[in-house]
């Protein structure tokens, strides 16, 4: 079973201010769980014209206490016992300036065998107004006239969440299979495994535990979804207000707060 999350909303600023604020968003007052930020890779295609940037964020976060439940100890290794948890983000972006789109996809590196998360998002331009046998009416002309007078970006976000608890157990156990049917087949002696004792865990199917992995995982992005929108909003208004000058000093006191 997968969970998806899309929403789609605007900007009212234009694709060039939201397309730069998107690569200084971090930190801002909605996002202190983010560690660090580092550029990796960044390319520039002069033939189409499009800029290609790969980011890695280090984000720190708490497990929710009813997914603590659900896990298995040996899980926890990457983390604390208060399910204080920290993963590495990959980011790719791909930005056409001449044709006013960004494309953003951004992956968990961490705890894959518990959730994948895996967020894309796409920054549009708004569409100019149809041409009718090549002509625009004056009610069209209008409308591009106050779209451009207005500025505004339109934004597609889709998470998709899939859990891959139970799967390493299922290979685990069909190795198990494989070396027990070759052992057989070969005249090897085979000694019969004694069943592990069930926990609580155990009882389980790993499909529920999956299941309600993703169910609790998808109302945290519906939580959080809205915030990341705030915080661009917060590095927009500073771009507006001071230019780049007042966004840095904005992040400067951002950081300030998180020490």
């Amino acid at each position: 079973m997968v969970k998806f999350y899309s929403s789609n909303y605007s900007y009212d600023y234009g694709f060039s201010a939201v397309s730069l604020a998107y690569f200084l968003r971090y930190p801002n007052p909605y996002s202190r769980h983010v560690a660090s930020t580092d550029t990796i890779e960044r390319s520039f295609d002069p033939e189409t014209q499009r800029l290609t940037t790969v980011r890695l964020h280090l984000k720190r976060s708490r497990l929710p206490p009813a997914v603590l439940k659900l896990l298995p100890k040996n899980t926890l290794s990457g983390g604390s016992s208060d399910g204080s948890t920290q993963s590495f983000i990959l980011e790719k972006s791909v930005v056409d300036v001449k044709e006013g789109w960004m494309e953003t996809e951004s992956t968990n590196l961490d705890w894959n065998n518990v959730l994948s998360v895996i967020e894309r998002q796409t920054y549009r331009r708004p569409p100019s107004a149809p041409l009718v046998n090549g002509v625009i009416s004056e009610h069209e002309a209008q409308g591009i006239i106050a779209q451009r007078d207005e500025e505004r970006t339109d934004v597609d976000v889709s998470v998709t969440l899939k859990s891959r608890i139970g799967e390493h157990i299922r290979k685990r156990r069909q190795r198990w299979g494989e070396q027990a049917t070759a052992t057989s087949v070969s005249g090897g002696e085979m000694v019969e495994e004694v069943p592990s004792k069930q926990g609580w865990f155990s009882s389980w199917s790993s499909g529920a535990v999956r299941s309600a992995i993703e169910a609790i995982s998808l109302q945290r992005t519906e939580r959080s979804q809205p915030k990341a929108q705030k915080g661009m909003s917060v590095v927009l208004a500073r771009m507006r207000q001071g230019g780049l000058e007042a966004v840095l000093e904005g992040m400067r006191r951002d950081r300030e707060v998180e020490v």
